[in-house]
This record gives structure tokens, C-alpha cells and sequence, in this order.
């Protein structure tokens, strides 16, 4: 049995079977591949159905030698599932990498910006331009809603609902949630769409998404990542910020503003709440204000 040929089908199974995001399934493939790459380099000719723990180790421990702990645990996890996979299918009986431990890693605390510092990007904007005004309701619906970038570049006009006052999300594994959006969020896209969006070519696949490039087609994330990029220097910010940091800070501000996490990872769309914990990194004052105002001994 071909490695090619196991990852294809490994990979069509997750996706129509599972129904993983594209990202999930690009880590899954980039990983296998990986290991396949590294089988060649080192002349080991094994099939995966053959491949047993001590190549598996001799690899990982490779791989320890470039990546970090967090790099080296996703691999891993990768492999791990694959491998359950082929037990699924009748290739294998076992799972090679079952006694092989994950590098214990910290969880990272997400970067975050103020609100000083979110509105200077956005005042960083040049909305003398149709592209300016779109950018500027790009950053509020990433700030106002909490979205991941996938979740913005596919969002439809038939998703708003701005009446009652929500967007429909499409998330990870095409999982729907309704989020709550602020009047103001409200009137920076409704400008958008009602001044500026009439006047682009829009295609015909594309008559229903919200975010349009210059072709009239949607946008792509990286457009998304070289809008913030850009927009960045121009504000003077020096810390590093992508698409997802809107996301962090969405969440961060909730939270310190007396948000509880159960609303927090409904918003975000968090199968588990431990995920949405990672936002408990509020600093010291903040915690010290909360135990002044709601605990009886304070």
C-alpha cells in the first residue's frame, strides 16, 4: 500500500465523513506528507500498514530537533488519528504511536490589543477609497462579532439578520451559531453594502457574499492577513496581529467587562468551555475589582 494513495483516501474520509474544516485537513495532509518525505530522505522503504513505533520514535525524534513542543504534539496528533484511521479500515490492528507521549506543552495566551490601539488601526484607514470603506467594516465585524477570518470571508448577505439584532456564522465543521451585533457594527456594513458594494462588478457566484474584492469576487484570508499587515504599520503598532487577534480581543474585552464565559464560548462557537477558559488571563486590577464588587468579605 502507497503512502499517496492512503493519505488521499484518509483525507476525502475526514472530509466528507467528518466534515473537517480545510485548515484541519491541510495540517493533517501537511503532516503526513511529512513523515512520508522523511521516510524517502532516509531510504526506508515501509508501507503504512508495516510501519511499526521504533521508525515512528526515530522520526519524532527528528522532527523534536526543528519544531517546537506545540509543532511536534500536532504532528503527533496527526499521526495518531491516521492511524486510527487505517484500525477503522481493516489495514491495521494497532496503533503505533499509542505509547508515544505528546511533548507537554504551556498553553499560550493569545495577543490581544486595546481599544486604543484597535481604533488607531481603524482610524489608519483611508476611507477617501470604495476599499477603504470595506476595510473599515471588515475590522468592526471582526472586532464586533468575534469571527474567525474563514467565518468572514464566507459570510452571506442572507446571513444578516440585523432586525433582531444577529449574524448566522457558518464555524468549524460547518457548525451554525447566531451572534449577537451592535448598532454600530450594523451601520458601518449596511454602509458598505447599501454605497459601495452596488457599484463592483459582482459575480454571479458571488451575488450573496457580504466582502468583495475590486473583480467582485470574495475575499480570499490572505487578503485578509495583508489588509491588517498593512494597516498595522500605518497605525505605528508594533506588536504582531493577524485577523485572529480581532477574535482574542473580542473576547478579552467581554470578559473584562463582567461578560460571563458561558456567553463567551456560545459567541465564539467553543465545543468546550476549557477552550474559552484561556481568556482568564484578565490582569490583576481587573480581578482585584471583581472580588471588591461581588464578594461578600471584600
Amino acid at each position: 500500500m502507497r503512502w499517496e494513495h492512503i493519505i488521499k483516501d484518509f483525507l476525502t474520509y475526514s472530509r466528507l465523513e467528518r466534515s473537517l474544516a480545510d485548515n484541519t485537513l491541510k495540517a493533517y495532509s501537511r503532516d503526513l506528507h511529512k513523515l512520508n518525505n522523511w521516510l524517502l530522505a532516509n531510504d526506508i522503504s515501509i508501507s503504512p500498514t508495516e510501519i511499526n513505533s521504533n521508525i515512528l520514535r526515530d522520526y519524532i525524534y527528528e522532527l523534536a530537533k526543528n519544531v517546537s513542543s506545540r509543532s511536534q504534539a500536532r504532528a503527533l496528533s496527526s499521526l495518531k488519528v491516521f492511524f486510527n484511521y487505517l484500525i477503522l479500515e481493516d489495514y491495521r490492528k494497532d496503533n503505533p504511536l499509542e505509547l508515544i507521549e505528546s511533548p507537554k506543552i504551556g498553553r499560550k495566551l493569545p495577543d490581544t490589543l486595546s481599544t486604543q490601539e484597535i481604533d488607531a488601526l481603524i482610524n489608519s484607514i483611508d476611507r477617501s477609497t470604495p476599499h477603504g470603506e470595506r476595510n473599515r467594516a471588515i475590522l468592526e465585524t471582526l472586532y464586533g462579532c468575534g469571527l474567525r477570518v474563514s467565518e468572514l470571508t464566507t459570510l452571506k448577505i442572507s446571513d444578516l439578520f440585523f432586525q433582531e439584532g444577529f449574524i448566522k456564522v457558518t464555524g468549524k465543521g460547518d457548525k451554525q451559531r447566531f451572534i449577537p451585533i451592535g448598532d454600530f457594527t450594523i451601520k458601518v456594513i449596511n454602509l458598505y453594502i447599501n454605497e459601495i458594494r452596488p457599484h463592483l462588478p459582482i459575480k454571479p457566484q458571488h451575488t450573496d457574499t457580504v466582502f468583495l474584492n475590486r473583480r467582485g469576487a470574495g475575499l480570499t484570508r490572505a487578503m485578509i492577513f495583508h489588509i491588517i499587515k498593512e494597516l498595522k504599520v500605518k497605525a505605528g503598532i508594533t506588536k504582531k496581529i493577524s485577523p485572529h487577534t480581532f477574535r482574542h480581543s473580542f473576547a478579552t474585552h467581554l470578559l473584562e467587562n463582567g461578560a460571563d464565559l458561558r456567553s463567551i464560548q456560545m459567541m465564539l462557537g467553543h465545543e468546550s468551555i476549557t477552550t474559552t477558559e484561556i481568556y482568564m488571563h484578565v490582569d490583576r486590577a481587573h480581578l482585584t475589582k471583581v472580588m471588591e464588587k461581588h464578594h461578600p468579605r471584600a
